[in-house]
């Protein structure tokens, strides 16, 4: 098919899971081509246990939606994780330009351009590296949060926004070391005044969140568990947060609790391993993270980390979009 009669908006390709799906469509999103479509993918085995190294029939393991865009493919195609990282190596040899983000355990010369933490180890001619991860938000986005949980204006501050992740490799932190930090951010909290903004993940395990929940039982302000509680407040949180409280556990948090203007703190730190340990050494070496409880709400005219946009103008100057 030749180039020009191909779909002009990029195509997202995920295996769905929110870290990458967020990623891809943040990067995508950032290229303000007009919009993009979306794929999640249906790996079947043996494709999916190889990943990202192609076996024959592999237009047939990825599902149906696959192998029709494989048929009429795209211009363009950005995949984040290691499953997406097959697909558009597909794509590719059927004349897709392909965007991989996170290290896809490749030689990078299999994609056109591949996008990989500061903290990962790969690197080369079209290699871009950024420090932390790709998301979407923005003074815009932040704005867009406040307008849609407005009612967090009413409670009192300064508002601690606490994200709530959940042990991993790369982070084995312990029930019994989390709890007696919510109780001390409970007690500071009811000291100082202010009220809590606080939400838990997919990873949290029930016991934790259990603890989070009696831990500031008598403090003002609203915790999102998971458990029937609504639409998650997320952006509201960080939209009106006055200082930011993480786990260890998720680059991605980190990452966009860093694209605030507030100050960020991180609990156990130390707990963090390998890539993990790497990425927060340098956001404490750029100022932007402190450890425990020191981060205090104040306006310093912090400086929101926020590498999309680069990310973004590097690919289109780099693919001429």
């Amino acid at each position: 098919m030749p180039y020009a009669k191909r779909s002009s908006l990029p195509w997202t390709i995920t295996d769905g899971r929110a870290g990458n799906v967020r990623q891809a469509v943040a990067l995508a999103s950032a290229l303000q081509l007009g919009g993009q479509r979306r794929l999640q993918l249906e790996p079947q085995a043996p494709w999916r246990w190889l990943a990202p190294r192609c076996l024959p029939g592999m237009q047939r393991g990825y599902g149906e939606k696959f192998s029709a865009l494989i048929a009429e493919p795209p211009a363009l195609a950005i995949g984040c994780g290691r499953q997406a990282a097959a697909a558009l190596r597909l794509l590719r040899a059927h004349g897709t330009r392909t965007v991989q983000i996170l290290d896809p355990r490749l030689p990078a010369r299999h994609w056109d351009l591949v996008v990989v933490p500061e903290h990962d180890r790969l690197r080369g001619s079209n290699v871009l590296t950024l420090l932390g991860s790709l998301h979407p938000v923005t003074d815009e986005w932040l704005a867009l949060g406040r307008a849609a949980f407005s009612s967090f204006e009413q409670l009192p501050g300064p508002r601690t926004a606490l994200l709530v992740g959940g042990p991993t490799e790369h982070a084995p932190w312990r029930q019994q070391e989390i709890v007696p930090l919510f109780r001390q951010l409970a007690a500071q909290i009811r000291a100082s005044g202010g009220s809590v903004l606080a939400t838990t993940s997919r990873r949290t395990p029930a016991a934790v969140a259990a603890a989070l929940l009696k831990a500031f039982d008598d403090v003002p302000g609203v915790i999102w568990s998971d458990g029937g509680d609504g639409t998650n407040p997320y952006a509201g949180l960080l939209g009106w947060a006055d200082r930011v409280v993480c786990t260890p556990d998720s680059v991605n948090l980190l990452s966009e609790a860093c694209a605030t203007r507030v100050p960020v703190a991180v609990l156990l730190g130390h707990r963090a391993k390998a890539r993990l340990a790497r990425f927060q050494h340098a956001l404490r070496e750029r100022g932007r993270l402190l450890d425990g409880l020191e981060a205090t709400p104040a306006d310093t005219g912090i400086e929101p980390l926020r590498e999309t946009p680069r990310i973004a103008a590097e690919v289109k100057a780099r693919l001429g979009l």
